[in-house]
């Protein structure tokens, strides 16, 4: 599937999560290898010169041509079970005389449910600049053809599509043009009064956005919630100018002018006034032009498209719209009863403005003073209210990021996971779930795992925080277990894998004194009513088994370092030794030790390694085996070591007031000055945003 999904237009990569490819896997019992008189290693060198692919010529006679070729490849896991791997005593030693061969696949330490079925997912994802909604199109097209080439045991289910709120908001942001058309027209048809005159800015309106489309066009734009929304607001602007036109003919008929020379007067008297109007428009969005980061980004499109539509507004009211009037205004248009009742209740409301007016004017003071106070008010206001990126959404997609403790087992991390995802699945807003564990692509850490959460449709189902509020109450039971869970958002500027939505990213020279400072200044974060769900990457106090080697003891056997980390590497590495070819994919040879030598690092005193004249020497012969603490991931950023603490904004909360908080924590414990914090994602692209600000 990942191939034929690969070439369909618009797709840029296609990902497999939980399960990956077929393999052979050879598990082998130390014991018995050593009891043949042989090592893992000899097994090894067996196995891949038994299983090879190359070119082997060909013969080219007087009149024909032979390709060459061989059984040079051992396919299945029952050819590999047969293969002489040595003779003992003029006897064969098979394969299956030392350990047993069998279907699997490549890593048996990562695995992927769904609804509690294992399964496989593909993560599709877009070519940059091309159009999702299309794509997805086209990926729904083919998953039927798809379906009919797998075997009928295997079905395929559409998780999530991102492209439904994509298509949701556009049809909302439609449906909101076209009530923003109506209700400009109605609001254009009270005021004029005449049916002949609203047609004019009526046809005004959809030319200057059907103009707007081409500029779009020219410049790359789609319609999307950015170029529609900024079409939405043009509904009020491009009919402005059209307005000033007519007004200013309307006057010339009603002194008595013929409709014809009205248009010529009005049209020459305001086209410096339509002109103004617009330029001044187009400044106002100049700033957006400028914008720095993703914010600019996107508000650039917007600007534009903004801008455009009041240009092409313009060249509508200097040409269509004198135009129509001069062909569709009459001296004599009777009001009708409807436009009678509102031009009183017009007269009436300017009669008010009047006398307010004139109110105003009596006590010029007052109003000064009012008008400096609100000045001021404003700028103060604006210091004081919280201030955020962007806001979050309802995507109808979750994701948790689950975490256990930094011993735990594969199969340990498989249990609690699987109780996580029955769990959420309970859930009456939930519709599926897929859960990962391993350490991977998805996940950085054997002992982390991560769920997806698809929710209902939003008209079946309760908001999203009141979603995640509840599956925490449920997950929360869970002993062992840290879940930490967070909305799915269709922008998204982080580009790391993080348990929460903020990371704050402490880098230092010193790794001692990093790992000091970290987690205190972890705890005064928890500590903080802005801030939840405060957790760290920092992963040091993982299980360790280590293997100090005797250097004297092993050279007087005959045993090197390369031959102890090769027999170590054969028995617990999932070692892959060959290649299977095949007309579509290549699959590997997996080598290991038993099942029952890999639960217990007891097993190592058992394990025998080569020396001289083909010895086979106990691995407690010339090493001590210790346990101890080591840590399951290191990080460095820019090169340097580094450790990232993650947060949620608790609820109320603002991105502002939460950057204030920590740096204000960093400012109270007195940090070293060594030590450097950054922040990353939505954060940073805040703080930079911040910095630009007047």
């Amino acid at each position: 599937l990942q191939p034929k999904l690969s070439q369909i237009e618009g797709v840029g990569k296609v990902s497999v999560q939980g399960g990956l490819r077929p393999a052979v896997r050879v598990r082998l019992d130390p014991a018995r290898v050593a009891a043949y008189g042989l090592s893992l290693e000899d097994v090894r060198t067996a196995i891949a010169a038994a299983n090879v692919n190359g070119a082997k010529g060909g013969f080219d006679g007087p009149r024909q041509a032979y390709a060459l070729g061989a059984n040079d490849q051992l396919v299945t896991p029952t050819a590999y079970k047969d293969l002489v791997i040595a003779y003992k005593n003029a006897a064969p030693v098979r394969l299956s005389d030392v350990g047993n061969v069998i279907g699997g696949v490549e890593n048996d330490r990562v695995a992927g449910w769904y609804n509690g079925t294992p399964a496989v997912v593909l993560d599709i994802q877009r070519q940059p600049g091309a159009n999702i909604v299309s794509t997805v199109a086209a990926i729904q097209a083919a998953l039927p053809g798809l379906q009919n080439a797998i075997p009928a045991a295997v079905t395929m289910t559409v998780v999530t599509d991102r492209t439904g709120t994509i298509r949701a908001s556009v049809e909302d942001v439609q449906l909101t043009l076209l009530l923003s058309i109506v209700l400009v027209v109605g609001v254009i048809f009270l005021f004029l009064r005449s049916a002949r005159a609203t047609v004019i800015p009526a046809i005004a309106l959809p030319l200057s956005l059907i103009g707007t489309f081409g500029v779009m066009a020219l410049c790359g734009y789609s319609l999307d919630n950015l170029s529609l929304m900024a079409l939405t607001v043009a509904t009020g602007f491009v009919v402005d100018d059209a307005i000033v036109m007519i007004e200013n003919v309307v006057r010339y008929i009603e002194a008595g002018e013929t409709p014809l020379a009205a248009a010529y007067k009005g049209a020459a008297q305001i086209g410096f006034t339509i002109v103004s109007l617009t330029i001044s428009l187009v400044a106002v969005f100049i700033p957006l032009l400028f914008m720095t980061g993703v914010v600019g980004r996107l508000f650039n499109e917007f600007a534009v498209v903004l801008s455009t539509s009041v240009i092409v507004s313009a060249i509508v009211s200097l040409t269509l719209t004198p135009m129509m009037c001069g062909r569709l205004l009459r001296a004599n248009d009777r009001p009708s009863w409807l436009t009678g009742w509102f031009e009183r209740g017009f007269i009436w409301t300017t009669g008010l403005y009047r006398r307010t007016l004139l109110l105003s004017l009596r006590h010029q003071g007052l109003v000064l003073l009012v008008a400096v106070g609100t000045l001021f008010g404003t700028v103060a206001l604006y210091a004081v209210t919280p201030k955020g990126f962007l806001p979050q959404q309802d995507t109808g997609v979750i994701v948790a990021v689950t975490e256990a403790s930094q011993s735990a087992s594969i199969p340990r991390m498989a249990a609690l996971q699987t109780g996580l995802a029955e769990a959420a699945l309970k859930d009456p807003a939930v519709s599926g779930v897929v859960s990962f564990v391993g350490a991977g692509a998805i996940n950085p850490t054997p002992n982390t795992g991560r769920i997806t959460i698809t929710l209902k449709p939003r008209a079946e189902r309760d908001p999203a925080p009141l979603v995640i509020a509840r599956l925490q109450r449920a997950m929360s039971g869970t002993p062992g277990m840290s879940v930490f869970m967070q909305p799915v958002q269709d922008i998204q500027i982080g580009t790391r894998i993080s348990r929460t939505q903020f990371q704050y990213t402490l880098m230092d020279t010193d790794a001692a004194e990093l790992a000091t400072w970290a987690p205190r200044l972890q705890a005064s974060l928890a500590a903080l009513p802005e801030l939840q769900d405060v957790t760290s990457d920092q992963q040091t106090d993982g299980f360790a088994t280590r293997v100090e080697v005797d250097r004297d003891a092993a050279m007087r056997l005959g045993v090197t370092m390369q031959e102890v980390q090769d027999t170590l590497y054969d028995a617990f590495g999932q070692r892959q030794i060959s290649t299977i070819f095949s007309q579509a994919n290549q699959y590997r040879v997996i080598m290991e030790a038993d099942e029952d030598w890999q639960s217990d690092p007891r097993s190592l005193l058992r394990l025998r390694v080569p020396g001289l004249a083909g010895a086979q020497v106990p691995l407690s012969a010339i090493a001590t085996i210790s346990r101890g603490t080591a840590p399951l991931a290191v990080t460095h950023q820019s090169q340097f070591p580094a450790i990232t603490l993650s947060f949620n904004l608790a609820p109320g909360a603002s991105l502002s007031h939460a950057v204030d908080a920590v740096a204000a924590a960093e400012r109270a414990m007195g940090m070293p000055t060594t030590i450097v914090g950054s922040y990353s994602g939505d954060a940073a692209e805040f703080q930079s945003s911040l910095a630009s600000e007047p």
